[in-house]
């Protein structure tokens, strides 16, 4: 487990470079008191492990800029090697935004996983209004503890090399411009030929799966089988999927492929631990698979606010990831 005496500890994603994992994670001190005010003030730091349950400490390694699209906070993203270089993907927040609605795309890049460089002064892969909601097409709501049922989701990009080798796919946490309040959560997708340039293309699944926002999406493969994972809190569903999330906040999707598309409404919750929560799955060096995260304080009090141990994971026979 990772646990920062000053320090919160939420959304993390791993790189694996063969030796070490490399655990990325957002932290905010927690000298500012109230742990929902960690959001505008998050950062990237690093730890690294052998064996994901003791970890090494290293720090913050990115921050935001001086000025910028990225000049206020950090948010979740995702790493991956290019042949040549590490690469960050990131979700970004900007002072001349509107707080936490307005949200971006930006790439680093590092040659050793420790301090990272900006790739760009601009996004990458700008929300496209023909197929998600921004808040030019659907301004901020007023209904929701955070008003965000109506607002600009565009973050947490999870980067991955085509499994036949066309180009790199990026997943999204989005909102599709046709679903209603707190059913409109969608795949957002990108693709790029060589991680510089991008095109963002329609969504890889329909709203209407009863989910406000996919967090933290991943599709991997487990035990040899895709299968797509995401997060979603309890007051961002409509009532009739939380009465089936058991209390859960992690979900599984069974899958054909890897690059979508994905039946979200077939989402099932992972009850092996419930308050888990934006939680990657890793492919360990023996091949098999397992589960971490943070665990989710429903009073957003910050006391589950660290990273938990690794859950070893496979699929049942239907798809859905479980506790092995």
């Amino acid at each position: 487990m990772l646990t920062l005496e000053d320090t919160w500890v939420w959304d993390s994603w791993i790189a694996d470079d063969g030796t070490r994992y490399h655990l990325f994670f957002l932290e905010a001190p927690r000298s500012l008191g109230d742990a929902t005010q960690r959001h505008t003030a998050a950062r990237i730091a690093h730890a690294s492990s052998t064996d994901l349950v003791h970890w090494d400490y290293h720090g913050e390694v990115f921050a935001p800029s001086d000025m910028g699209f990225d000049d206020l906070a950090i948010w979740t993203g995702s790493v991956v090697h290019d042949g040549t270089q590490w690469r960050l993907f990131y979700s970004a927040l900007s002072r001349r935004g509107h707080h936490t609605y307005d949200q971006r795309i930006g790439m680093a890049l590092s040659d050793e996983l420790g301090r990272w460089r900006r790739g760009s002064n601009q996004p990458i892969a700008p929300v496209d209004p023909r197929w998600y909601k921004t808040l030019a097409t659907h301004p901020r709501g007023t209904t929701g503890p955070d008003m965000e049922g109506s607002s600009e989701a565009w973050r947490d990009p999870f980067v991955f090399r085509d499994p036949n080798g066309h180009g790199w796919h990026m997943l999204i946490t989005a909102r599709a411009v046709d679903g209603g309040e707190h059913d409109d959560g969608v795949v957002g997708s990108a693709w790029s030929p060589d991680l510089d340039l991008w095109a963002v293309r329609k969504p890889l699944s329909r709203p209407g799966a009863g989910f406000g926002h996919l967090e933290v999406i991943r599709s991997v493969l487990v035990d040899g089988r895709p299968v797509l994972t995401f997060s979603c809190h309890e007051d961002q569903m409509t009532p009739e999927r939380r009465a089936t999330a058991r209390g859960c906040s992690t979900w599984s999707v069974p899958a054909d492929s890897l690059t979508g598309p994905w039946d979200v409404s077939r989402a099932r919750p992972f009850t092996a631990d419930p308050l888990l929560y934006a939680a990657p799955v890793v492919t360990l060096r023996d091949g098999t698979s397992a589960i971490l995260g943070f665990h989710l304080d429903i009073g957003d009090e910050g006391a589950g606010l660290e990273i938990s141990d690794p859950i070893p994971v496979t699929l049942d026979a239907e798809g859905y990831l479980v506790a092995r």
